[in-house]
């Protein structure tokens, strides 16, 4: 059940949030064992968290009032371990909600667990060493992408009405993807990550994965707004974001990425994007031809600059715990050790100039549209994959569809658009930074004219 219509329900007392929850608790009971989405499942605190709803209900209750939400296991939920999918955070039991917990409780919100995702949030794949990876619900063979991988794989799956996951270089995007649900990474600043273990502070956006641009819409606006204790945070209003909906696309100017549908993309699934993006323009958007010249550096330039943001977080540890690292993620901090000093002044400069590159262009747009992810997910286990006719590294083939947009802090939305060989294709919506609203705006219209976001994978 979605969001939206799950707080309906529960507002006008059709069910009560201990059922909602026992609902979420006997599902993921059922086929969690085979997903893996979950490290942490908080069944006796939700379900107490539920019925104290109940007992202190007044007349007006708030939008997510009884909601059962899941957050990934980066983001502190007081009395119940953040691990990170690490071995090193084994242990770590928060004595304080992040900032966007605190949120979600102010709306009403019952926080189900905490869900699976690559160890530190430092990969694609959702394959922890120390917790197993997360499978994707439409084929378990393959990977849910990542980080975020286990918010992915539940809000496909309907372990949780909606879900929290963050996003440095893709991590919401990638496995919204792959998992055929809708993701949004709001514009760097626009909700708090006080309370989130870091991946590159300037780059880590919080932000929802659910069924639907609705759905989203309402989780964003009960976590964003300015955090005083996180001097990241703008100070910039928060719009009513379900309200912004309505509007469909008329009068939208939407340009197309063309780099991004003819090079380092699986050919079928630039056609099912293409397809989708047909349909925007005959909703009433203004399609046409979109280049941002320096669009093939931006990923070079974000990923330079994480390099070096994650290793100076881990410091201490690779120091004192290098082997309780898995491979791949022990890998890439020690890449940053070994960069120049000087690489990281150069990628401010060069993302300034990215900015106003940016900013340039969406003078000319309102959205660009492109593949959330050029390629299908891969199978568990492997880290290459064929894009035509060639083999190629799986990270590689991700970077420039989704580093580019964090580089310049942008809002971005993947929306279900298709299927190919069973497995789900998405489309990436990318706004002027803090319009989300656009953002959100364009991708419902498109879901209320296409069915790409209703459908649920069979349990396997």
């Amino acid at each position: 059940m979605s969001v939206a219509t799950l707080a309906r329900r529960l507002r006008v007392g059709e069910l009560s949030p201990r059922e909602a929850v026992q609902s979420y608790l006997d599902r993921i009971e059922a086929l969690d064992p085979t997903l893996n989405a979950y490290i942490t499942v908080r069944a006796e605190k939700a379900l107490a968290e539920a019925d104290a709803l109940l007992a202190g209900a007044g007349q007006v209750r708030p939008p997510l009032w009884g909601v059962p939400i899941a957050v990934k296991d980066v983001i502190d939920v007081a009395g119940t371990p953040t691990t990170a999918a690490s071995k090193i955070l084994v242990g770590n039991v928060p004595s304080r909600d992040a900032a966007v917990v605190e949120r979600l409780r102010a709306a009403g919100a019952v926080v189900l667990g905490k869900l699976n995702t690559h160890e530190f949030a430092y990969g694609a794949l959702t394959t922890s060493a120390h917790f197993g990876p997360a499978r994707n619900p439409w084929s378990l063979d393959r990977v849910c992408g990542g980080s975020s991988g286990g918010s992915g794989a539940a809000a496909a799956a309907d372990l949780a009405a909606g879900t929290l996951g963050t996003d440095t270089a893709g991590s919401i995007r990638i496995p919204a993807c792959f998992c055929g649900v809708t993701g949004l990474r709001p514009t760097t600043g626009r909700v708090s990550n006080r309370g989130v273990v870091p991946v590159a502070w300037s780059f880590d956006a919080v932000g929802p994965i659910s069924r639907s641009a609705e759905d989203c819409a309402l989780l964003l606006e009960a976590i964003a707004g300015h955090d005083p204790a996180d001097p990241s945070t703008a100070r910039v209003s928060v719009p009513r974001y379900a309200e912004a909906l309505a509007p469909g696309l008329r009068g939208l100017r939407i340009g197309v990425v063309s780099e991004l549908f003819e090079r380092r993309v699986d050919a079928r699934v630039a056609r099912v994007v293409r397809d989708a993006v047909d349909e925007l323009g005959a909703l009433g958007a203004q399609v046409e031809p979109a280049e941002l010249p320096l669009l093939s550096k931006l990923g070079t330039i974000q990923q330079a600059m994480q390099f070096v943001e994650a290793t100076a977080a881990h410091l201490e540890w690779l120091r004192t715990r290098l082997p309780e690292y898995g491979d791949d993620v022990r890998a890439r901090l020690l890449t940053g050790l070994f960069l120049p000093p000087t690489t990281y002044v150069l990628g401010q400069r060069a993302r300034r100039l990215a900015y106003e590159e940016f900013r340039a262009v969406m003078e000319r747009f309102d959205l660009l549209a492109a593949p959330t992810m050029p390629v299908l997910p891969p199978r568990i286990g492997e880290e290459t994959v064929a894009l035509n006719m060639e083999t190629v590294p799986y990270r590689l083939t991700l970077i420039p569809f989704n580093s580019p947009w964090s580089c310049v802090g942008a809002p971005v939305a993947s929306v279900p658009c298709g299927f190919l060989d069973g497995l789900p294709v998405g489309l990436a919506l990318v706004g002027r930074r803090f319009a989300e609203a656009t953002v959100l705006r364009a991708a419902h219209a498109f879901q209320m004219q296409t069915d790409w976001h209703e459908r649920r994978p069979e349990p396997q």
